[in-house]
């Protein structure tokens, strides 16, 4: 048995292959108020498993108001991160407070055990589960739940599958939910062409733990040019176009994939979406919200994104 891939303190994958996870500091729920929210872990569908948490802001002077709903989706290559990560619980328990919206983040199957698209079929899931479970009225804390302003997010890979769960939301005829616009924060999308960026630092650590992640988290036998990689080689028709959410992307000055998220918002605008909109911080890294939730930057983020939201 040999290691074939690494990415250090976070995963090994051996030959066999046997896969093996380090997890950074992790949160555990409670639902005791703590800095103005509370969070409680959801089971979404224990067959596979899904699962995910929810996080709802304090609401006491108005505790029958209805509240949007923010279903975020974690990055990580497909292949690492979770919603227990304590970067990620801080980012979005204080989002829920700043926002005045109810958060589902989704804890997906990850790569290589489980390549896409099953990412994309499982994150598409806890719509379907939020719509069960607010109709149904079986989970306190979506009581308050607006399922008519829905707001899909994620980051790096989790931004990658909100444009995919977003198209598979617009193609049903059954989403219980109305997505009313999206949120990729530095999205993780690829191709076999590489940028300009990418051809300089062609070399590179970076670069090629890049690859390595698509290596493991692409269906085998297809390379970066699979459709979940390069969304320009998904065959939608023009209608879905028509039907697509108000989108704000986020991109990084200082991130390895900034040119991929402007290269995206570029391309929905040829496709004629009329509402999308670039923000970028031009000092900061990759992922910097959830190595530096409190950061003055966050703080900018989470503000800019409860304004899109209330546009909604």
């Amino acid at each position: 048995m040999s290691l074939i891939a690494e990415a250090p303190n976070f995963l090994q994958v051996y030959s066999d292959g046997f896969v093996k996870r380090f997890n950074p500091e992790i949160m555990p729920p409670s639902l005791k108020l703590a800095k103005g929210y509370k969070s409680k872990d959801v089971i979404i569908d224990p067959s596979k498993p899904i699962t995910g948490r929810l996080f709802i802001p304090d609401d006491d002077d108005s505790p029958s108001k209805k509240l949007p709903l923010l279903v975020y989706f974690h990055g990580g290559g497909f292949c690492i991160g979770s919603t227990k990560w304590l970067g990620y619980h801080n980012f979005l328990g204080d989002f829920s407070v700043t926002s005045k919206s109810i958060v589902l983040s989704v804890d997906y199957r990850l790569a290589p055990e489980h390549r896409l698209p099953i990412a994309y079929e499982d994150c598409y899931a806890s719509l379907e589960w939020l719509g069960d479970q607010v109709s149904s009225n079986s989970e306190p804390l979506l009581q308050q739940a607006n399922i008519s302003r829905v707001f899909l997010s994620g980051d790096s890979a989790g931004g990658n599958i909100v444009h995919h769960v977003a198209v598979k939301a617009i193609q049903s005829n059954e989403c219980p939910l109305k997505v009313k616009g999206l949120m990729l924060i530095h999205p993780y999308f690829g191709s076999e062409k590489r940028t300009k960026k990418e051809m300089v630092d062609e070399n590179s650590e970076q670069v090629g733990m890049n690859d390595m992640f698509w290596r493991l988290s692409i269906p085998q036998g297809l390379d970066r040019d699979y459709f979940g990689c390069n969304f320009e080689n998904e065959n939608l028709c023009l209608s879905v176009w028509s039907k697509f959410p108000a989108t704000q992307v986020y991109v990084a000055g200082k991130d390895f994939l900034r040119e991929r998220g402007v290269m995206y918002a570029e391309f929905l605008k040829n496709k004629g979406v009329k509402e999308i909109k670039l923000e970028e911080a031009i000092d900061e890294p990759h992922i910097f919200h959830v190595f530096y939730p409190e950061s003055c930057a966050t703080r900018l983020l989470q503000s800019q994104m409860s304004r899109f939201m209330k546009r909604y």
